[in-house]
Parts: C-alpha cells; structure tokens; sequence
C-alpha cells in the first residue's frame, strides 16, 4: 500500500510515493496555473511510471493522498476568489476599512490602506445587536435581514461573509441569518464568522471571515474537481489537503475552512522539517526551502515550531493558527533587472514555470536566477531534470549578457553578480526569522530543500555565520515528503468572558473541557486512532492590546494554583519574547485554544546500513566558477553512500538537485544518507 503526498509550488509539482517497507519514490511535473488538478494527474503519471506499474494499479493501491494546494494563495495574490458581499450588524459595515487604525507602514504617509475584498456597496447592515456579554440587546429584524439578503441578490454576489457584533459570544443571530439566506439564496456559499473564527476582535474576525468567503468557492470547485479526476482514474483511499497550521484534514473540511490553505504548500515543508529534526536528534534548525517562484523561512527551536495567529496575505489579516513562516520572493525564477539608477535588483518578479527562465525554451526571454547559475557552470545545461528537460546555455546567456551591457559589466560578473544578490536577500530573510525573534543564527544548523537551495545554501549559511547545513536526499520534495508525516488536526478556540480579566480555576477546567470534547469528537469523525490535546492560551498584560500565545498542553489543569501556574508562565514566555516580565501588572486571559490531533505512523527510515569507507569517487568534472574558473569534480547523489567524505570545491548534482560544496567546505554522508556540510 503507498501513501502519497503531492506538493503544489509555482513552478513544479512535487509527489513523493512511500510504502510500508519504506521505499520511497519522488517526481516532479510541471505545476498547471490555470488548473492545478492536471499537473497533479500528470504527475501521478511519472511517479506510477518510476514505481513500474500503470497509474490506476497505484491509486487502487494508495491507501492515503495528502495534498498541499496553492489555490487558495493564488486566488488572493491575484485577486480571482468570488464575489463576496458582507451582512453585518447596522452601522458596523466599515470595520474592514477601519482596521485597527493602523497604517501597514506607518511611517509612510504616501502608501494607500489595502484595497478590501468587499466594496462598500456590497456591504450590508441589518438591524440587530448583542451586548458586549452575549446578550440580545436588539432582536434580529426580520424585515432588515431581508432587505438585506436582496440586496445581496440583486448585487450578484456569489458568496457571503456574515459577520455581527460579538457573535463569538452568542451566535444565535448569525445562525438564524445564515438559515435564511441559504434557504432564499440556494447554492451561494456562506461563511460565518462565529464558524469561521469565534473569537474577540472585530477586525480580525469580520477580515478572516471574508478571506474564507473570497476563496471558499475557489477551493471547493478545486478539491471537488481533484477528487473527481482522482476517483475516475481508479483512487479509492482518502485525500486529505495540509492547513496553514501544519496539521492536515479531509476535503470537506478544508473547503469550510478554505482561509486555512493559504500556507498549505510550505506548512508541508515545515512538518517535514520537524521530522527531519528528530531523525537527526538536531532540535535546532533554520529550514531553508528555496523553489523556482520564492523561498520559505521558519525556525524550529528545541524541536517545535511556532503557531501564530498574526497572519497577512495580500494585505489581508487572516487571524487563523498558522505555522510562523516567512514567505520571500526569491527562487530560481526570480527576474534580474537594472533600474533607472543603474542597480541590479533580483525579484521580486518571477518568471514562474509559463515562461519560465530563458535557458527553459519557453519563450521567456528575461535573465533569471536559474540562467545565472547555468551561465556560472553550477547547472549542466544537458543534464537538467535527469536529462528530460535539457536546458539552452546560449538563451541564458543571452539574457544575462543584455544585463551585463545595461551594467557595463562582463557576463561572468553580471552572472555572479544576480547569485549574490539572490544570495543576500535570503540571508536578510533568515535573519528577520531568527534575529527579531531574540536567536542567534549562529548557533542553528541550516537544513537546505527545495529545488533551488543546494545552489545557494552555503553561501547564504556564510552569510549568517551559520557552519553546518544538511542536505536530504529528498531535498527537493521535502515538502511533499512531509505531507507524509503531517498529523491529523482539528482546532477550536474560545474568548474567555467572566466578571473580571482574571480567570478563575473553574472556569479554567470549565473552558478546556467543554473545547476538548469537542474538538476530539470532531477529530473521531475522520480518525479512528489515538487522539492527544495540545492546550494554549492567548494572554496579555492589563494595558497591552495584542496577546502573546503561551503553551498550556504539559500542565496539570486539576491542581488548585492552575491560574497561578498559568499566569507565571505567561510570565516566562513574555521574558522570553521581549526580555522582560512585569509580575506585579495584571494578566488578562483573553482566548482557550485546543488542538486535537491524530498521530499519523512515521515515515520509517532504515538507518542501519553500513558505513562505507571514507573514499568516493567523482562521477565527472566540470568548468564552474568558484572565485575562478576552476575544474571541479561533479559526484552523483545517488552513489553517495553513508560514509562517505569529500572536501570541497565540488558539485553534488541529483535528478532535480544540485548542491554546491565550496572551497574548504567538507561533506560526510550521515546513516541516513544524508549530506551533513561543515562550513570552513
């Protein structure tokens, strides 16, 4: 039996095939913007040709797929989800514009607020109100719901955000509204925000409502679509789709909560990541996921990651539990240009896969980053995706010549010029992830995946002071790889509202419980495994306005002092954030967050081969430039052996990678055949 995972990125599909032995087989296709679902099936069709049997005997076979989708991500970068009106409570219709009453950048007076996703004309106020407790202080109006629910019929909308004050508290008025309209207005889709996101804050709550309305129908239509060609071609196991928050769930569940795909792809890299941490027993790790359209930034310290709730997107909040990533525009296909001033700049536009970098042959005419490592001899121009896409040296060295000349430099410096500029963007971006969170690079090991990042791994770990990278031998599909390892997640959360900020004991037990019974009921219903909780709470100071979120799941929720227990570690956590603690302001317990997760069975890896001896042999040499032009032995991955050793400069290529190893760099490959790259 296989189980398969399928990463969407914007240039490639990834697909990776384990089966219970633990073989393990990838792929990789060119990903199909305008309909993913055929890059997918395409291939599906070279991962059943690289196992030898036909793709139906595969899916007949496949017990679990487990996807990462960028279809969400897409619709709101390129503004293409659905027309989305908002029912909100009369008087209450421009909270998306007010926000918080903060600018993006406030310091810039010039740049324009984020255009909202709902014209005000398609924003309706009906006639009701709960008070700040829960209760009705004005009774749903009939007659305003339904001049609404006209209006919003007569304006062509094909989704609708319902979002009123305080539902979080009480969602009877948003219940009785949503019954109405889906009654009135069969088949438009409806989100509500006491679904979607039942907690305190308004902005928050009525932007990630609407997010959910804009791409629900979107990803819908897709998973709809997917699983349809997927059982026409013989699938008969379960698709489940990667949340933000790195946990996966069925494809129902995902298209009701369609805002939490937006990181679904790099969420998958991120599991992935953990996993490679405790098979290296390496708790401390940057994952470095560097594709052809952008590069994918975390942090995992002592072997967890970080959740947060801060998300944006295409100037959207969406304030959904996401796994803390930084997304940089800066891959393979990130376009090389010269300004009016005479600087080289590299991205943030991409040439994405249609056309894609010159040296592809697509028609793209632009210098990229891929066109430069070819120019600079890390790429063999003839042996690019195992030899089954060949790329054109004298396209890309066109392009990067037309740079040169607006430089009035030499192609050799207009290449290396556009590597290092590649270079130092993504060594800017790790030290937003790291330093602004109070870690030292220095003292984190570098795990480098995604197509593209062998070739820039050591020089931005240089960058950073960073001395050891490793290299999987699924580099290239680690997030696809890690879909495989990605747990089954249901999460709930719940406002605190009492008689002071302080909560009480009871009602400390009172709010876990009632959220965990239902949250691992609602887990039950697609998994028959064990189930664990994972408890946190969002906290503040009196006089602060936003929470810092602090993990609850290790305490003991029976004993007496459990408020005291949570407030000092509220506590700690703010110490460790911001390098103080003030124990004598009053802690206000703002919102219960549970997460109930089925522990999928590990990818099993066979660490006991025998270490070879130190000696290996290059496959081959070659002409690339390492400060010079140099002649460089080139080794084949596949040959490597745990055991192994060799000293840089040298060239590591695979299929669908190659790994730079520069000059007084040493490479051993570990028990899992693995690279581990010591920096001089």
């Amino acid at each position: 039996m296989f189980r398969i995972g399928v990463d969407v990125g914007g240039t490639y599909t990834d697909l990776v095939a384990t089966d219970e032995t633990g073989r393990t087989i990838f792929a990789k296709s060119p990903s199909t913007p305008a309909d993913q679902s055929l890059g997918v099936m395409a291939g599906l069709e070279e991962l059943a040709r690289r196992l030898g049997v036909t793709r139906a005997e595969m899916l007949a076979t496949t017990e679990r797929l487990v996807h990462g989708t960028t279809v969400a991500t897409n619709a709101l970068l390129e503004r293409k989800g659905a027309k989305v009106a908002l029912l909100t409570t009369e008087g209450h219709r421009d909270i998306i514009e007010m926000r918080e009453g903060l600018k993006p950048d406030r310091y810039d007076l010039r740049s324009p607020p984020p255009e909202p996703l709902v014209p005000r004309e398609r924003r309706f106020g009906v006639r009701e109100r709960l008070k700040a407790s829960g209760e009705v202080l004005t009774p749903l109006d009939v007659g305003s719901l339904g001049d609404a629910i006209a209006a919003v019929r007569k304006s062509g909308a094909t989704s609708v955000a319902v979002c009123f004050l305080h539902s979080y508290l009480n969602p009877v008025h948003e219940r009785d509204a949503v019954e109405r309209l889906t009654k009135e207005l069969p088949g438009i889709s409806v989100s509500r925000s006491s679904d979607v996101l039942p907690q305190i804050k308004e902005y928050e709550r009525v932007s990630t409502t609407i997010v959910n309305a804009y791409v629900e129908p979107v990803v819908r239509r897709y998973l709809t679509n997917l699983e349809a060609r997927l059982t026409e071609a013989g699938f008969k196991g379960s698709l489940f789709v990667v949340l933000s928050h790195g946990g996966m769930a069925p494809v129902e569940e995902a298209s009701r909560l369609a805002a939490g795909t937006v990181l679904s792809g790099p969420a998958g890299g991120i599991s992935g990541s953990r996993r490679c941490a405790d098979l290296l027993k390496i708790p401390d790790l940057v994952p470095f996921d560097m594709g052809g359209t952008s590069t994918d930034i975390s942090l995992i310290s002592d072997g967890q990651v970080s959740l947060s709730a801060d998300g944006m997107l295409a100037g959207q909040r969406i304030a959904l539990r996401s796994l803390d990533i930084a997304s940089i525009a800066a891959g393979g296909g990130s376009i090389a240009s010269v300004d009016s001033s005479g600087t080289l700049r590299v991205g943030p536009e991409s040439a994405g896969s249609v056309p894609g970098p010159a040296c592809y042959g697509n028609g793209g005419t632009a210098a990229t980053v891929t066109d430069a490592n070819v120019v600079l001899g890390y790429l063999d121009a003839a042996a690019f995706m195992g030899g089954a896409r060949p790329l054109d040296r004298a396209a890309a060295e066109a392009a990067v010549d037309r740079i040169a000349a607006s430089l009035e430099l030499s192609r050799l410096e207009a290449a290396a010029g556009i590597h290092k500029m590649i270079n130092l963007t993504m060594a800017d971006g790790i030290r937003l992830m790291t330093l602004r969170r109070g870690v030292d690079p220095r003292k984190l090991a570098l795990l480098s995946f995604g197509g593209a990042a062998g070739l820039h791994a050591a020089e931005v770990a240089r960058e950073l002071e960073i001395k050891r990278i490793i290299v999987p031998t699924v580099a290239s599909v680690l997030s696809a790889w890690g879909m495989l390892t990605s747990d089954l997640r249901y999460e709930l959360s719940r406002t605190h509202y009492g008689a002071g900020p302080r909560i009480s004991a009871g009602e400390v037990r009172e709010l876990f419980a009632e959220l965990e019974q239902l949250a691992a009921g609602r887990l039950r219903a697609w998994f028959n495994g064990p189930v664990s909780i994972e408890r946190s709470a969002e906290m503040r100071y009196g006089e602060q306005v936003f929470e810092i979120d602090v993990s609850l799941t290790d305490l003991d929720l029976a004993v007496p002092d459990i408020v005291e227990q949570i407030e000092e570690r509220f506590h700690r956590r703010h110490e460790e954030l911001y390098t103080y603690a003030s124990r004598g302001q009053e802690v206000v317990f703002v919102n219960a967050r549970v997460a109930a997760v089925g522990a999928v069975a590990p990818i099993d890896r066979d660490t006991g081969s025998a270490m070879s001896s130190g000696a290996c042999s290059p496959r081959t040499t070659r002409q690339a430039f390492f400060g010079a032009w140099r002649e460089v032995p080139v080794y084949s991955l596949d040959a490597l052996q745990p055991g192994h050793s060799l000293a840089g400069p040298a060239i590591i290529e695979a299929e669908t990678t190659t790994v730079l190893v520069d000059s007084g760099d040493r490479v051993t490959v570990n028990a899992l055949g693995w690279l581990d790259i010591r920096l001089r």
